[in-house]
C-alpha cells in the first residue's frame, strides 16, 4: 500500500478554464477516502492528474515516494490503476484473460509471470472463472470487477474509482463494496452514491468550483445537511447517516 500527497494542484484548459484551484490533501497508504461533489465541480479531472492522463499547471502529486514527472510517469502508472466510470472504456478484448493480461504484457513481463497475474487478480475480485469469457457477455456487476482486476494484475496499490456504483443493481453493489473493502490497497473514490461512500470510505473530501472544501470523517459531512445543500449534494429520502454502523 501506498500513500498519495497532492500539493497546490491547479489546471486549466487550453482556453482559460480554471478547473483545479489550489488543490492540497494527502491519503496516508491504506485509506479508504470518498472524493465527492457536484458535477462540475472537477472530480474526474482530479483523478485523470493521479496517473498523469493531465498534466497540472502548477503543484506536484506524490505517490509513494515518487514525484510525478515525465521519467517516473511509467511507474506511477503502475502504481496507480485508474478505474473508469464505465468498464466497457476498459475492457476491449476477446476475453476476460487478455484484457486482465493487457497491463502485464505491455509492462514486458514474460508469459509465465502473466499468467501468475491473471490468475492472482481473477482469484483476489472471486471472478477466477470468468477468465475465458467474453466481456461484452457479463453482468454490469462482473465487467465492474474485470475492470478492477485489469488493475490488480498490475500491482496498482492505490486504486482511484470514477463513480464505481453506476449500472449496479443492489447485489452487485453489495458485492463491489465488500470486494473493494476486502483489498489490501489505497483507495480514492468518486462517487454520487453517497450512502456506498458511507460505507467503504471512512473518510471524505468535498471539492467544489475546483477547490477541496471539506474534509472529514464521511459520517460528520453527510449529517452536516447545511454543507451538503451548499455543495449540491443529497442524501436518498429517508436516509439516515447516524443510522449506519461502522465497517
Amino acid at each position: 500500500m501506498i500513500g498519495l500527497k497532492v500539493t497546490d494542484l491547479s489546471f486549466h484548459y487550453p482556453d482559460r478554464t480554471q478547473v483545479l484551484n489550489g488543490i492540497n490533501f494527502q491519503i496516508e497508504p491504506g485509506e479508504r477516502v470518498g472524493l465527492l461533489g457536484p458535477n462540475g465541480a472537477g472530480k474526474t479531472t482530479l483523478l485523470l492528474h493521479l496517473n498523469g492522463l493531465l498534466r497540472a499547471a502548477e503543484g506536484t502529486i506524490q505517490v509513494g515516494d515518487l514525484t510525478l514527472s515525465d521519467e517516473v510517469l511509467s511507474e506511477v502508472r503502475r502504481m496507480v490503476g485508474f478505474v473508469f466510470q464505465d468498464p466497457d472504456d476498459q475492457l476491449f478484448m476477446a476475453t476476460v484473460a487478455e484484457d486482465v493480461a493487457f497491463g502485464p504484457r505491455n509492462f514486458g513481463f514474460g508469459q509465465a509471470e502473466v499468467d501468475r497475474r491473471v490468475e492472482s487478480a481473477l482469484e483476489a475480485v472471486g471472478e477466477s472463472d470468468l477468465a475465458p469469457r467474453a466481456p461484452h457477455h457479463l453482468s454490469g456487476g462482473e465487467r465492474r470487477k474485470v475492470a478492477i482486476a485489469t488493475v490488480l494484475s498490475t500491482d496498482s496499490a492505490l486504486l482511484v474509482l470514477d463513480e464505481p456504483t453506476s449500472n449496479l443493481d443492489p447485489a452487485g453493489r453489495r458485492e463491489l463494496v465488500n470486494l473493494l473493502a476486502s483489498l489490501p490497497a489505497t483507495l480514492l473514490v468518486v462517487s454520487h452514491d453517497l450512502p456506498f461512500v458511507l460505507e467503504l470510505c471512512p473518510r471524505s473530501l468535498i471539492i467544489d468550483q475546483g477547490r477541496i472544501v471539506a474534509d472529514g470523517e464521511t459520517r460528520q459531512l453527510l449529517l452536516d445537511r447545511e454543507l451538503l445543500a451548499k455543495h449540491r449534494l443529497e442524501l436518498p429520502y429517508g436516509f439516515d447517516p447516524a443510522n449506519i454502523a461502522d465497517r
